[in-house]
């Protein structure tokens, strides 16, 4: 990017013109605002442009909440990756090429869903249903995204309309309540508009159970600890709020139990009933695969697969840490459905290091590495159930029996006995195991509070080429912001404090 960056990119007239190589869908790149929304179906491809955006995220999981996380130990033998800083917790990270895709792209929808909002009228929309769909889902997504910023970031920059260049530059970084703010005014709106379900041709697309869902994983966070930063925390108390929304979608919503857990990530069984909400993706050379499976993974395993497009990645393993590894009980089936505990290389050399292969089956690969067709979960009902088990314990309405009867559905399934009187740090490592590889668990010790206490004993154990610091404070709960951002113009914003 060049130093006008996305802070800029964000800002052209009514977003249709982007600082990115392509858009790979609406907004169209050679299209003005002013003859772009003529109907409705210039209207669902603009807001298909706004899920586009998503695409990056699960990538992105992996590199900034996986990687940063006592569950991966992601230092490189070499020390160049984009990942090496992060797992690494460097303070110079302003210069990361994955911290500036997370702002930019973020972002880049944000100013998505902000045309879609400003040029949606009865006159080019003029059924009220398709039009109350297209801007909740606008929306939620703006939502999504704010969301994503204030826990990788804390204070951002506040977009609630599309402005000209001239004003963003007077537009410092709000305060996180201030940003919450638009992100429950989204969602909240959002619920009243979205509809409920969809038909076929409407899979993945954000419902009203979504919006909800994702509005209780809001007041979670917020209701988080503040660790005396300008973080995702604000100590708000919100775990009534969370558990009314989160009782909604178990009683009344669309979905169920799935009691095979590999089945949940099937190449088979996408939109299965465990998925809330999910980030869609189609193989077949479309440009609409994904990279994650292939990412996650050295190129060394895929080399050895027949039938497997190569290269995969290039890159070396990012290993599962042996903290990780070592909670799994021998009778926990979903070790086998996320973790690849070693291979043989096409040379005939062992490898004994783990690595994440929740998303991977070997049998349908797509054509390149680009191309992988399975859906990413960004809310499961399995979440769900248990965001109302962490509820409870934080002093919502319901009892200890509840709690437990959650819990251990969780572990039945897993293939794990039953448990009693279950904590919140019983229900932290539960999640743990249950989500790996699903980009919640920097996000969840952070939100829990215990994410110093557990890298602090987590670092000195795992850190064997001693690249990481002796233990971590405060301010690494969040990144730093872009040093392209503050650049645009100084003194506009302040670098978050340790960086």
């Amino acid at each position: 990017m060049k130093k006008i960056s996305l802070f800029i990119c964000y800002l052209l007239v009514a977003g249709l013109v982007s600082c990115e190589d392509e858009l790979d869908q609406a907004p169209l790149s050679d299209a003005s605002a002013a003859n772009f929304y003529r109907n409705s179906a210039d209207f669902e491809q603009a807001v298909n442009g706004i899920y586009a955006q998503l695409s990056p995220v699960p990538d992105r999981y992996y590199d900034l909440s996986e990687t940063r996380s006592d569950n991966v130990y992601g230092s490189s033998s070499t020390g160049v990756r984009p990942w090496d800083p992060v797992n690494d917790f460097a303070t110079t990270l302003e210069n990361n090429e994955l911290i500036a895709e997370a702002w930019n792209n973020d972002f880049n929808g944000i100013m998505r869903a902000n045309t879609v909002l400003e040029k949606l009228n009865e006159s080019v929309v003029p059924e009220e249903g398709l039009r109350n769909q297209f801007e909740g889902e606008a929306r939620f997504l703006r939502a999504l995204y704010y969301f994503d910023l204030v826990r990788w970031f804390g204070e951002v920059p506040l977009y609630a309309t599309v402005v000209l260049p001239a004003e963003a530059l007077t537009i410092p970084r709000s305060p996180v309540a201030d940003v919450y703010a638009l992100i429950m005014a989204d969602l909240n709106t959002a619920i009243e508009k979205l509809p409920a379900s969809y038909g076929a041709s409407g899979k993945g697309r954000a419902t009203s159970w979504a919006a909800k869902a994702l509005l209780a994983r809001v007041h979670l966070t917020r209701s988080g600890p503040s660790y005396g930063i300008e973080g995702p925390g604000l100590e708000a108390n919100e775990y009534s709020q969370a558990l009314t929304l989160l009782n909604d979608v178990i009683t009344n919503g669309p979905y169920g139990w799935v009691s095979d857990y590999a089945s949940i990530f099937g190449y088979g069984n996408e939109n299965n009933p465990d998925i809330v909400f999910d980030i869609q993706f189609q193989s077949g050379g479309l440009g609409l695969g994904t990279t994650l499976p292939g990412y996650m993974g050295p190129g060394s395993y895929f080399n050895a697969i027949p039938g497997i497009p190569s290269p995969q990645s290039g890159v070396e393993m990012r290993e599962l840490s042996d903290d990780l590894l070592n909670a799994y009980v021998p009778e926990d089936v979903r070790k086998g459905v996320t973790v690849q505990e070693g291979f043989t290389d096409v040379n005939g050399n062992v490898e004994t290091r783990a690595f994440y292969r929740k998303f991977l089956d070997e049998s349908s690969p797509g054509i390149d590495r680009f191309d992988w067709p399975i859906n990413f979960p960004l809310i499961r009902y399995t979440d769900v159930l248990m965001m109302k088990a962490e509820a409870i314990l934080q002093g919502a309405a319901g009892t200890q029996q509840e709690v437990d009867d959650i819990v251990n559905m969780v572990r039945a399934r897993a293939g794990l006995e039953p448990v009693a009187n279950v904590t919140l740090g019983m229900l932290l490592e539960e999640r743990r195991l249950e989500f790996a590889g699903e980009g919640l668990r920097w996000h969840e010790l952070v939100r829990f509070g215990q994410v110093i206490d557990k890298m602090n004993a987590w670092l000195p154990q795992e850190d064997e080429l001693n690249r990481m610091p002796e233990s971590i404070e405060a301010f690494h709960v969040i990144y730093p912001i872009p040093f392209t951002q503050l650049t645009v113009k100084e003194g506009l914003y302040e670098q978050n404090p340790g960086y």
